[in-house]
């Protein structure tokens, strides 16, 4: 483990062992740090939430896995319940100026670009990856293997394998990032057809999910948890621009 001059880790912090906080970093209280982490200069990781209704004397925190790498001016807040966390999964990569707010649930492999913003409870799948300046509202799923592209604005949650832009507009399936996971021919097949299952210009999604779940026809694993993220959350979801004003599903705010 290396702390540089200046850093400053908290009483009650827990980091493991290759761990490297560099200067000016703050590592506050309650906040675990699997091996490996890297946290740069000006990073404030477990900082109070930003919400006005907290009580500060809550005993909460922020984990982060291992190996990931936390750059520049991040902030990191930490959960609003006692003995909860924020959490960032292993292998990630968080750049210059990114902020996670309080309870968020950030999976492994997840790249979060410049200035990206995530407000409170959002929930991040594996090996997403949110572009530079994109800003995702509170209590939003942004699922495996998800791109945003930058400067996006998503207020409605975004399926597995995705690829989203603009305001909540869906462009299609994220096919390099699959072709990239080196996925059997016969499921990328499949993954396609749940997509064009449900890019309809009309009806509920979270029906035709289930519709398509019960038809016999989706065995993959990859295909099923595609269908089955339509089966939970809060939200709406993000739809293709031609469809995107039929989901009456989505949240008034």
């Amino acid at each position: 483990m290396s702390i540089h001059p200046t850093a400053l880790v908290e009483d009650g912090a827990r980091l493991a062992d290759g761990c490297i906080i560099h200067a000016h970093a703050l590592i506050r209280r309650h906040c675990e740090l699997d091996e490996g982490v890297v946290i740069h200069p000006f990073a404030v990781i477990g900082g109070d939430p930003q919400d006005l209704n907290f009580d500060t004397r809550t005993s909460s925190g922020v984990r982060i896995g291992a190996r990931s790498v936390i750059r520049e001016h991040v902030t990191i807040s930490r959960a609003t319940k006692a003995d909860s966390f924020t959490e960032i999964g292993a292998d990630c990569f968080l750049m210059a100026g990114c902020h996670v707010a309080h309870d968020c649930r950030i999976g492994s492999r997840v790249v979060i670009a410049n200035a990206a913003l995530l407000a409170g409870h959002v929930q991040v799948g594996d090996r997403a990856f949110l572009g530079g300046g994109a800003v995702i509202h509170q209590f939003c799923r942004i699922g495996e293997g998800v791109m945003i592209g930058g400067g996006a604005r998503i207020s409605r949650d975004v399926a597995p394998f995705t690829l989203t832009t603009e305001r909540n507009v869906l462009i299609g399936l994220n096919v390099v990032g699959l072709r990239r996971r080196g996925l059997d021919r016969k499921v990328l097949n499949e993954i396609k057809r749940a997509f064009r299952a449900l890019d309809a210009p009309v009806g509920n999604l979270r029906e035709l999910a289930a519709t398509a779940l019960q038809s016999g026809l989706f065995m993959s694993a990859e295909a099923r948890s595609f269908l089955e993220f339509f089966q939970s959350g809060r939200r709406g979801f993000v739809r293709t621009r031609r469809s995107a004003g039929a989901d009456d599903t989505t949240d008034s705010d």
